[in-house]
């Protein structure tokens, strides 16, 4: 599977989240309604400050074999007080860009990542869609990766709520 690496900024993220695992057999249940909240409940429309039209799925605060997800937008200022808060750190990401319908291509290039065999520094891994199309979809996917100098390990620490 072909990626670039690419340097991104920092971007500030706001929208619902959930802790979950891939070892969960209700994984794809739980990223599902925070999808689901996220557009139909209003909360996308509600979000103030919108760099742009795209919609973000990010992984981040890991811990062991958990994380929390994150659906939401990136925004330039912070006035989403209800929200979830996330900062997607600047750094060195892979990017993936996948074409075709939705949720399919997703599942099937995290299924190619995982096994890769990628330095990842598991700081914030995120999906950011497009476009909305559910036949054509547009979604590039970006995987945090480790510094020359970081350590070598996956991130043990505590996870954020």
């Amino acid at each position: 599977m072909n990626y670039e690496i690419v340097n991104l900024d920092e971007k500030i993220i706001v929208g619902v989240s959930a802790i979950t695992s891939n070892s969960d057999p209700k994984m794809g249940e739980i990223i599902d309604e925070l999808w689901q909240k996220l557009y139909q409940d209003g909360i996308h429309n509600a979000i103030k400050n919108k760099v742009n039209k795209h919609s973000i799925g990010l992984y981040s605060d890991y811990l062991d074999d958990k994380y929390r997800v994150t659906v939401g937008s990136e925004v330039s200022k912070l006035e989403n007080n209800e929200l979830t808060l996330k900062i997607i750190p600047a750094g060195k990401y892979a990017k993936f860009s996948m074409h075709g319908p939705l949720p399919q291509i997703v599942g099937e290039a995290w299924s190619e990542i995982w096994k890769m065999d990628l330095d990842r520094s598991y700081t914030g891994d995120f999906e950011e869609y497009l476009n909305g199309d559910a036949e054509n979809g547009e979604v590039d996917i970006y995987i945090a990766l480790r510094s020359n100098n970081a350590s070598s390990h996956k991130p043990m620490g505590v996870l954020a709520v």
